[in-house]
C-alpha cells in the first residue's frame, strides 16, 4: 500500500504577509480526497485561522514541516532566506522568478519543483486557478477605501442645508481586475468615476460599471493574445502622458493599476503633473511593487508633494488576509485537484495548464521567464 500524499502549509516568513495558502475548509476537502495535511505552527493565525481550526478537520500541526512532505503550499515560498524547504518536494506558490535568480539556486540545492501561481494561462478552463485575479480584486477594493479614507472631502454628492457638495472626481488608470474593482468600489461610494486603459476593448467593461471611459485612441495594437496591455513605444508613451495630464490635474484622486507582465510598470504620472494637481488630492499607486505608475511613488510609503498624498502600497491583499486567504486557498485547492489522478500526483505536461505553470522541475528551470 502506497503512502498518502502529504501537503505541507508553510508559515510565511515575510513580516508584511498575513495570508495563509490553505484554509481549513479546503484542507478538509483535501483530507476527504485521501491526502494528509501538515500545518507549520501558527501559519494561519494572522489570517484569522487558528491551529485548532486545522486540527478539527484532521490536520497535523508541526513546529517545522517534516521530511515526509510531498507538496508545499505557500503565498510566497521564496520571500525569505529563513523559509523551510523539504528536499525533493513540489512547491506551489507565487514567485518572483523573473527578477530573483536566487530562486533557481534554492531549487537546485533542494531538488525542488515549482508550480508558479502567477503563470496561470489565460484560458477559460484555468480561471478557477487564477490567483492573480483573485488577489487583484481585493487590491482594487482596498485601493478604493484608501481614497475614501484619505481625501479631504466627501466621496458622494451631498445635499445639505448649507449647500450642495459635489462628488469626488476619481480617475482610475488601467482596467484589469484591480482597476475594475477599484472603479466599482468608488462608484458604489458615490464618486464621479473615469476609467482609462490603452486597450480600447476595456471601454465596454468600464462603462458597464457606470464610469466614463477615456482613451487617446492612437494605439491600435495595444494588447497581447492573453488580453494584457502591451509595452508601448517611446512615442506612444509620450502621447499617453500628454493625454492623461489634463485628466489627472482635474481629479481629486487617482488610482493607478497599469502593469505589463514581466516588465516594470509604465510611468503614467509625471512629477510635473503632480505639481499641478489640486491640494489635498490623493494618488494610490497600486503598481508600486512593479516600480510604480507614478514617478514619485515610494514602495511601502506615503509621501506628500505639494500637499498631494501619494501611496505606494506593497501588499494590499495582505491587509484583508481572511478573505484573501479564502480565495487564494481555493485557487490552490483547484490546482491540487487537477494534479491528482487516482490519489496519485500526476505531472501531466500534456495539460497546457500544468505545462505553463511548472516553471522548475527537479531543480532545473523549464521555461524561459
Amino acid at each position: 500500500m502506497s503512502e498518502k500524499i502529504t501537503v505541507g502549509i508553510l508559515k510565511e516568513r515575510d513580516k508584511s504577509e498575513n495570508r495563509v495558502s490553505l484554509v481549513p475548509r479546503d484542507v478538509n476537502l483535501l483530507i476527504k480526497m485521501g491526502l494528509s495535511v501538515e500545518l507549520e505552527n501558527g501559519a494561519g493565525e494572522k489570517a484569522g485561522f487558528l491551529n485548532k481550526d486545522y486540527e478539527n478537520v484532521g490536520t497535523k500541526v508541526s513546529k517545522k514541516l517534516s521530511d515526509k512532505i510531498n507538496i508545499i503550499t505557500s503565498v510566497n515560498a521564496f520571500s525569505s532566506q529563513g523559509n523551510s524547504y523539504v528536499k525533493n518536494s513540489l512547491v506551489i506558490s507565487t514567485t518572483n522568478l523573473r527578477n530573483d535568480n536566487k530562486i533557481i539556486e534554492i531549487c537546485k540545492k533542494n531538488n525542488l519543483s515549482v508550480i508558479a501561481m502567477e503563470f496561470v494561462p489565460r484560458i477559460a478552463r484555468a480561471q478557477k486557478l487564477d490567483a492573480l485575479s483573485s488577489q487583484a480584486s481585493i487590491t482594487g477594493y482596498k485601493a478604493g477605501l484608501i481614497v475614501a479614507n484619505s481625501l479631504n472631502k466627501y466621496i458622494p454628492l451631498m445635499m445639505t442645508a448649507a449647500g450642495t457638495l459635489l462628488p469626488a472626481n476619481v480617475l482610475v488608470l488601467g482596467a484589469g481586475v484591480a482597476g475594475l474593482q477599484a472603479i466599482a468600489t468608488v462608484k458604489r461610494l458615490g464618486a464621479d468615476v473615469t476609467g482609462y486603459d490603452i486597450r480600447l476593448a476595456a471601454g465596454e467593461e468600464i462603462r458597464s460599471l457606470g464610469a466614463k471611459f477615456i482613451s487617446n485612441e492612437i494605439l491600435q495594437d495595444s494588447e497581447t493574445d492573453g488580453d494584457y496591455a502591451k509595452e508601448q513605444s517611446k512615442k506612444n508613451q509620450k502621447s499617453q502622458l500628454e493625454f492623461l495630464k489634463e485628466y489627472i490635474i482635474k481629479a481629486d484622486a487617482v488610482i493607478s493599476t497599469a502593469s505589463i507582465p514581466g516588465r516594470p510598470a509604465p510611468k503614467l504620472i509625471e512629477k510635473k503633473t503632480i505639481q499641478l494637481m489640486k491640494p489635498g488630492s490623493v494618488i494610490v499607486d497600486v503598481s508600486a511593487p512593479l516600480g510604480g505608475n507614478c514617478e514619485c511613488t515610494k514602495l511601502g510609503e506615503m509621501v506628500i508633494i505639494n500637499n498631494i498624498k501619494i501611496f505606494g502600497p506593497s501588499n494590499l491583499p495582505s491587509e484583508m488576509p481572511y478573505d484573501a486567504s479564502i480565495v487564494y486557498s481555493k485557487n490552490i485547492f483547484n490546482l491540487i485537484e487537477l494534479l491528482l489522478q487516482d490519489k496519485k500526483m500526476e505531472m501531466n505536461l500534456h495539460d497546457e495548464i500544468i505545462d505553463a505553470m511548472l516553471v522548475i522541475e527537479k531543480g532545473k528551470k523549464r521555461i524561459r521567464v
